[in-house]
C-alpha cells in the first residue's frame, strides 16, 4: 500500500497554515528573521507529527496507509524537522524590537542549541543501518526528550507574538499534541499496544527459521491474511516488541501462526530459547498487503521466509488465476515448503514454480515474462522478500511493460537508510541560499 494522499495534504497543510500569520509580521519586522521564526515552526511541527506516527494509533493507516508506509514517513519527516532546524539556527532569528533577554530566554536559547546537536547525532545513527539494533531503538527513546527541550526553547524563546495568539496558540497545541505521544510510546508494551495474550502451543524449526502455533488466553486479535503484529516473549531478555507476518488465515479459534527466520541477535535468541507454554503478548494486527479480489491474473513472488503471507492467502484463495515462484536456497532452509505443495495441490487456479537456486538460477524477470508474455502488462504482481531482489524484479517487469500501480509489496523494514550525499546535497545548497541572503541582509 502507497502513501496516502490524505497523510500528505494534512502534514503539508499543518505546515503552511502558520504562513498566514507570519506574512503579517513581514511589515513589521526584519523578513530573514520571521522567515527562521517559520522554518522553526515547521520544525515543532514536524517533530509532533513524528511523535504522533510513531504511537501506531488506530486511524494512522486511514490517514497515512500501512504502517510499514507510515515509518517510512517518519524517516522522512523527522529529516524535514532537522532540516528546518539547522535552517532556523543559520538564519540569525534575534529581533531588536522585542527587547532584551531574560535569563528564562536565555536558558531556552542555550537548550534550543543542545538539542540541535543532540538530534543531529541522533539523526546521523537513524539513518547509519550498520549501527546495531538496540543502540538505535534505544537512542531513538531520546528524541521526544528533545522534542520537549525545544518545546521550551519555543514557549520561553522572544517572539513577535504571544502564546496567546493565534499563532503562539497553534503552534503550542503542536508541542503539546508531540509530548503525549511521546509519553504514549513511553509506555510498557503490555498495557497499550500489547494487551492480546498468547500461549506458545507448538514449535517447529526447519533451517533458520522457527514456526510457532499461539493459542489466544483470551478474547485474542482479529487479522486478516498476510498482515502483520508486533510480538513481546514474557520472558527476561525477549520482551522487546518485533513485527512477524501472522502466516495463517483467520479461523474460529482464533490461533496463530508465526514464523521467525534468525536474521539477527534477537531472532537467533528466540529460536533457541522459546518454549512451550511461553506467555506471549501481540499487539493488533496491521498492513493493507492482500490480494486484489477481481479476475485479472495474479503473480505472487517469494523469497525465503516472505513466504509467510501467501501462505495465509492460500488458505483462502482469490477466484483469479495465480502463479506462485516460490525462491530458497535449498530444501532444508525452505520455510513451510510441504505445505505450500499441499495447498497448492488441489488448487486448478495456482501454479507453482519453485526455484531452489542452489539447484538452478535465481529468479529472473525474462522467467516471469517467459510465462507470462501476453498478459503480464495487465497482471497484478505481489511481492515479498529481500529489498535488492525486488527493486530488480520491480524495474525489469516495468521496463516489460508491468504497469508500476500493479506491483504489490510491504516495506517490512523498521529501519530504513537513506543516501546521506543526497540530503547533504539539499543541506548544501539550503545554506548556500541563506548564505546569500544574509550577505544581502541590510547591516
Amino acid at each position: 500500500m502507497k502513501i496516502r494522499l490524505t497523510g500528505i495534504i494534512l502534514f503539508t497543510s499543518c505546515n503552511l497554515a502558520p504562513l498566514y500569520w507570519y506574512l503579517n509580521l513581514l511589515s513589521q519586522y526584519d523578513t530573514l528573521a520571521i522567515l527562521s521564526q517559520y522554518l522553526g515552526s515547521v520544525a515543532l511541527i514536524s517533530m509532533a507529527f513524528s511523535q504522533l506516527l510513531a504511537t501506531r494509533a488506530s486511524g494512522l493507516e486511514t490517514l497515512f496507509g500501512g504502517l510499514d508506509r507510515i515509518y517510512v514517513l517518519h524517516k522522512w519527516i523527522g529529516i524535514i524537522a532537522i532540516s528546518a532546524i539547522l535552517l532556523h539556527d543559520t538564519i540569525d532569528a534575534e529581533i531588536d524590537e522585542l527587547g532584551p533577554e531574560n535569563w528564562l530566554s536565555d536558558l531556552a536559547e542555550t537548550l534550543g542549541e543542545f538539542s540541535l546537536y543532540a538530534l543531529l547525532i541522533l539523526l546521523v545513527i537513524s539513518l547509519v543501518t550498520v549501527i546495531p539494533y538496540p543502540l538505535w531503538r534505544f537512542s531513538h527513546k531520546f528524541m521526544g526528550c528533545l522534542f520537549a527541550l525545544s518545546s521550551f526553547h519555543y514557549i520561553f524563546m522572544l517572539k513577535p507574538f504571544s502564546m496567546t495568539e493565534p499563532l503562539g496558540a497553534y503552534i503550542l497545541a503542536f508541542c503539546i499534541m508531540g509530548l503525549i505521544c511521546y509519553a504514549i510510546t513511553l509506555l510498557p508494551f503490555k498495557i497499550l499496544a500489547g494487551r492480546s495474550s498468547y500461549r506458545v502451543t507448538k514449535i517447529h524449526q526447519t533451517g533458520d527459521s522457527t514456526a510457532i502455533e499461539l493459542r489466544p488466553s483470551g478474547r485474542g486479535i482479529k487479522h486478516l491474511g498476510g498482515q502483520f503484529c508486533f510480538l513481546s516473549i514474557q520472558r527476561p531478555g525477549l520482551q522487546e516488541p518485533h513485527p512477524f507476518t501472522i502466516s495463517c488465515a483467520p479461523n474460529d479459534q482464533k490461533t496463530l501462526q508465526i514464523t521467525i527466520k534468525a536474521l539477527g541477535d534477537y531472532t537467533r535468541k528466540l529460536a533457541t530459547a522459546l518454549q512451550l507454554g511461553d506467555s506471549v503478548q501481540l499487539s493488533k494486527a496491521f498492513g493493507h498487503f492482500q490480494p486484489a479480489t477481481n479476475n485479472k491474473r495474479q503473480i505472487w513472488i517469494a523469497s525465503g521466509i516472505g513466504i509467510t503471507p501467501f501462505l495465509a492467502w492460500l488458505e483462502q484463495p482469490p477466484a483469479a488465476p495465480i502463479t506462485l515462484y516460490y525462491s530458497y536456497r535449498g530444501e532444508s532452509k525452505a520455510p513451510h515448503l510441504q505445505r505450500l505443495k499441499q495447498y497448492c495441490e488441489p488448487l486448478e487456479n495456482v501454479t507453482l514454480c519453485l526455484i531452489d537456486t542452489l539447484q538452478t538460477s535465481r529468479l529472473s524477470t525474462e522467467q516471469i515474462v517467459d510465462h507470462h508474455p501476453q498478459s503480464l502488462p495487465e497482471c497484478e504482481v505481489y511481492y515479498c522478500g529481500p529489498t535488492a531482489m525486488r527493486d530488480s524484479l520491480r524495474g525489469g517487469l516495468n521496463q516489460r511493460g508491468l504497469k508500476h500501480r500493479y506491483f504489490h509489496y510491504e516495506a517490512f523494514e523498521l529501519r530504513t537508510g537513506v543516501n546521506l550525499s543526497t540530503i547533504a546535497k539539499f543541506l548544501q545548497k539550503s545554506f548556500s541560499i541563506c548564505y546569500k541572503l544574509i550577505k544581502k541582509r541590510p547591516l
